[in-house]
């Protein structure tokens, strides 16, 4: 029993719960009417623009239905692009077209999408069928092209990496791969992998899929553990920025790599997962003690 209670209390002193999170670090760190920053993509590209901080390029944004039919024929210039709604949760409503070899558009698995299909798609964004009933609005993106060290590990998908930010500190990072199981999407609750990262050197741990930690990919078994994320130095400095010039002093930043241009910032999370406790092994109040802070 005194093990038992000794663990306990170990636990208690190391891990944030949803409740904790709430009250001790998104409550204290952010003003409610800095939301916006984070919850609407468009409001955190003009944030990130604005301060010179690298993020995909915007091609065109749909407030109207009756603006679909005239901004989608623009869109017919791009081979690939993705298409987002600025207040969706989670992942939903985004999709991503390439043009196959007949320049007809098509999902990564090669699934063909109709005009109509598409603009079907636009018009539900923007009736708020992604973002809880509430009118929305959509972006229409850069679609990120994956380097060869993601490809190499898995090769559908857009990997991206995670950062907690407390005041100007980067506290912790993942990197969530995508997998058969989550359909190519970095969403842990769908199936993705999330990898511990070593915030010092962009150094690759174990692989966590709530059943087991990996060093492998278990689809295509890639070794994962001990690989180092390419432009780590320039993450860290482009997540020390945002931290520092934000009003949000708690919060998530998701950071894609790009083989052409590098790190790009996909998103900003004022509510980010606990879920980064499972997968580096270390609970939150135990990382912001290591780093002498106080919440």
């Amino acid at each position: 029993m005194k093990e038992f209670l000794r663990k306990m209390f170990s636990i208690d002193n190391r891990v944030a719960g949803v409740n904790l999170r709430n009250r001790a670090l998104i409550y204290s760190y952010n003003n409610r009417k800095h939301y916006i920053l984070a919850d609407d993509k468009i409001e955190t590209k003009l944030f990130l623009k604005k301060n010179d901080i690298p993020a995909p390029e915007t091609y065109t944004i749909m407030e109207h239905v009756g603006n679909i039919e005239k901004k989608w024929e623009q869109m017919n210039q791009y081979s690939s692009l993705a298409i987002k709604p600025a207040k969706g949760k989670g992942g939903g409503g985004i999709i991503i077209l390439f043009k196959d070899k007949k320049n007809n558009w098509a999902s990564p698995s090669g699934k063909k999408m109709s005009t109509y299909q598409i603009k079907r798609h636009i018009a539900n964004i923007l009736f708020g069928v992604h973002s809880f009933g509430n009118s929305d609005r959509a972006i229409i993106e850069y679609c990120i092209q994956t380097p060869e060290f993601f490809t190499n590990i898995y090769p559908d998908g857009v990997p991206d990496i995670r950062l907690i930010t407390l005041k100007n500190e980067v506290i912790a990072a993942m990197l969530r791969i995508p997998t058969k199981e989550s359909d190519g999407k970095g969403n842990l609750h769908q199936g993705a992998l999330g990898v511990d990262v070593d915030i010092n050197t962009g150094i690759l741990g174990q692989a966590y899929n709530y059943k087991s930690y990996l060093d492998y990919h278990p689809d295509t078994n890639a070794q994962i553990k001990g690989l180092q994320v390419p432009h780590w130095n320039k993450i860290i400095e482009i997540t020390q920025k945002i931290a520092k010039i934000s009003p949000l002093k708690y919060m998530g930043i998701d950071i894609v790599i790009d083989k052409k241009v590098g790190p790009l910032v996909m998103e900003l999370n004022v509510r980010p997962g606990i879920e980064i406790q499972n997968v580096t092994k270390h609970g939150l109040l135990e990382l912001i003690n290591k780093k002498s802070m106080k919440i």
